[in-house]
């Protein structure tokens, strides 16, 4: 158990040490990653940014993730999911748009208007508070590794064993604290676990360096 983000960022954060010194920033997905991610870069002695991702709910349940959108256009959809529920692209484009319009009012409010970071020929760490699916990780390593970083690392302190294996491939190294087979939830490896709020991720991007250039 990890007590909360906070402590959960600090456990991770010693499975990378080694990147200390090297041209490192982190990228936190929002919001629950950031609170992890800050630990990490001020850890590293980094800059902290979001990358900005949001999942893809069925109509008609939006809680049950089919995929996730990234800021750059990426899509990650789950196709077995979809042919169960027997939804086509029609549907899944109009749940598509409007999170679309949300992740970009969440950028806009986190970044100040400011684009993604520059990424090329850097080590980006991906960070979240844990992989359930691990649909939104895919979508953000996607954005990131089209951006053209020198290496690419997802970092979590807690994944579904099963979802973890599957997303190796989209990073050139995933780092986890625990991986437990009896996951169940993101939630239930943390004592404390409250929502994090918009106005924790702004405070914690002003103060580690948001726009990404030299910690």
């Amino acid at each position: 158990m990890f007590t909360d983000r906070a402590d959960a960022g600090r456990q991770l954060a010693t499975r990378l040490e080694g990147l200390r010194g090297q041209n490192v920033i982190v990228l936190a997905l929002p919001r629950g990653g950031v609170p992890v991610g800050a630990e990490v870069a001020r850890a590293l002695d980094s800059p902290l940014d979001v990358i900005g991702v949001r999942k893809i709910g069925a109509p008609m349940q939006p809680e049950l993730g089919v995929g996730a959108i990234a800021e750059g256009g990426v899509r990650v959809l789950d196709r077995s999911i979809l042919a169960q529920l027997r939804l086509d692209e029609a549907a899944i484009d109009q749940v598509e748009t409007r999170e679309r319009a949300e992740l970009q009012r969440r950028l806009e409010r986190y970044r100040g208007g400011r684009g993604m970071p520059e990424l090329s020929g850097r080590t980006v760490v991906v960070v979240d508070d844990g992989l359930a699916t691990g649909g939104t990780a895919r979508a953000a390593c996607r954005a990131v590794r089209q951006a053209g970083p020198g290496t690419t690392i997802l970092a979590v302190p807690v994944a579904a064993a099963r979802s973890l294996e599957t997303l190796r491939d989209e990073a050139d190294e995933v780092v986890c604290v625990q991986a437990p087979e009896d996951f169940v939830a993101v939630g239930r490896w943390y004592e404390h676990f409250d929502q994090t709020t918009d106005d924790e991720v702004i405070a914690l991007l002003d103060e580690l360096g948001a726009q990404g250039g030299p910690a």
